[in-house]
């Protein structure tokens, strides 16, 4: 019964729903840093970032296959390389899906209440966290919904951007906090990829339906092509609108750059419709990032690398105190951080993350793609991450030392503590049957 339930999703089905990862978050809020690193070069970012999310993609494929099992990266660096590259990938996974959570909450303040940002992104990481743990997910149905109505937002902004004039260079918000220092040549088109990939990186969703789909050893590959090129174009219109429209340093400035886009455009009623799809499109990824992030955070727990406590399940099967663990931190990163700081952490977090993958991937005795994929996108994987803004890479590699340590500790514990318990079952003696005493009988 649950092989004919999960074996419903069709190619074009696999399609949306990965399209429904990619196009939330990043379409919305990355361009302003990315710019700032690029200037009118931030096309060519965009084509980088895409050969780093294609590589990736045709790995953690690869290694799905072999180990249809939640955990992704957690597991197949486990497995394939050595239980601390596992460790290391899920320390690398939590770190920047709830940096992509706070991250997600942010750009749904900053589009519905610019004025009080982080106040809404409290409030909806709260209703998100309570929908998770009462099991709410989007169906493919509910994805079509989605990607097409995220679409039609994203073509009235690349026809304003194009056709609707060039917006004065003057702000009219306020100014992008925590922005990357700019990038100059071929280093600052360097850095502007590794945080346009955070926009593709939810092309893992497609990666791990193995158990879905019909016919996974022709649909993933050919989805996550299809969903990859579509992905790819839209960014690259969407890039050049908001270059031609506001210019490469307004656009570095602007924490909403498509509302800000249409709102001093010729259509100024269209600036609601795309701060209502901006907020739909990031209220559905941070649905999405944080069930990611729990079920993380419950495969690790099952395994003694996290607090066994976290892999608590409700009566409907959820990992509710995973789910609130996640919710908790994503409002600690929307208090503490901002939005560019937030993508920044996130994308250099998930870059380490793919690195873990690409290498396991050379490790498949077989495999659908060619070794050459997984070599590159490990070689970019590194190269990316390493070139984001200094600041947040040194607090994920802060973040990525301090949590690798506390799961190694934990895991030595708890195995301890397992070991002991055996030992202990296998040495206690047999409790012998009380002696009975005849009353009657002399002492």
């Amino acid at each position: 019964m649950t092989g004919a339930v999960t074996r419903r999703l069709g190619t074009a089905d696999a399609v949306v729903l990965g399209l429904a990862a990619m196009l939330g978050t990043g379409v919305f809020a990355v361009w302003g840093p990315a710019a700032a690193a690029a200037g009118a070069w931030l096309p060519l970012a965009v084509l980088l970032a895409a050969v780093v999310a294609a590589c990736n993609a045709a790995s953690t494929a690869d290694c799905a296959v072999a180990y249809p099992e939640s955990g992704g990266g957690y597991v197949y660096g486990r497995e394939l390389l050595a239980p601390a590259a596992g460790r290391l990938a899920g320390v690398a996974f939590l770190v920047g899906k709830a940096a992509s959570a706070g991250a997600a909450a942010l750009v749904f303040g900053w589009y519905v209440l610019p004025s009080r940002p982080e106040v809404v992104a409290v409030a909806v990481v709260v209703v998100v966290t309570a929908l998770n743990i009462a099991g709410v997910r989007w169906t493919a149905r509910g994805a079509w919904a989605l990607v097409g109505g995220t679409l039609v937002v994203l073509f009235v902004i690349v026809l304003c951007g194009l056709f609707g004039g060039h917006v004065e260079p003057a702000a009219a918000t306020p100014a992008l906090p925590a922005a990357p220092d700019p990038g100059d040549g071929v280093l600052g088109v360097l850095t502007a990829a590794g945080l346009v990939f955070f926009a593709f990186a939810g092309y893992a969703r497609i990666a791990t339906m193995g158990e879905e789909v019909r016919d996974p050893d022709r649909t993933l590959p050919r989805a996550i092509g299809v969903a990859l090129g579509i992905a790819l174009v839209t960014y690259l219109l969407v890039a050049t609108a908001l270059l031609v429209g506001l210019g490469s340093d307004r656009l570095a400035g602007e924490p909403s750059p498509l509302a800000v886009l249409v709102d001093n455009g010729e259509a100024h009623a269209l600036g609601v419709l795309v701060r209502v799809g901006a907020a739909v499109a990031a209220g559905s990824a941070l649905l999405s990032v944080l069930v990611g992030l729990s079920r993380t955070t419950l495969a690790m727990a099952r395994r003694g690398e996290l607090p066994t406590s976290l892999a608590a399940l409700s009566a409907r099967a959820t990992p509710w105190r995973a789910d609130i663990a996640g919710g908790l931190v994503a409002i600690v990163i929307v208090l503490v951080a901002g939005p560019v700081a937030a993508i920044a952490v996130s994308a250099c977090a998930v870059l380490v993350y793919y690195a873990v993958i690409n290498a396991a991937a050379l490790r498949l005795p077989s495999r659908r793609f060619r070794a050459w994929t997984s070599w590159l996108g490990l070689l970019l994987c590194v190269g990316l991450a390493a070139l984001l803004p200094q600041r947040q890479v040194l607090i994920t590699a802060g973040a990525l030392a301090l949590g690798w340590t506390a799961c190694t500790v934990v895991g030595t514990v708890t195995a301890r503590r397992a070991r002991r318990r055996q030992v202990l079952e296998r040495a206690e003696p047999e409790r012998a049957e009380p002696e009975l005493v005849d009353p009657d009988r002399p002492r």
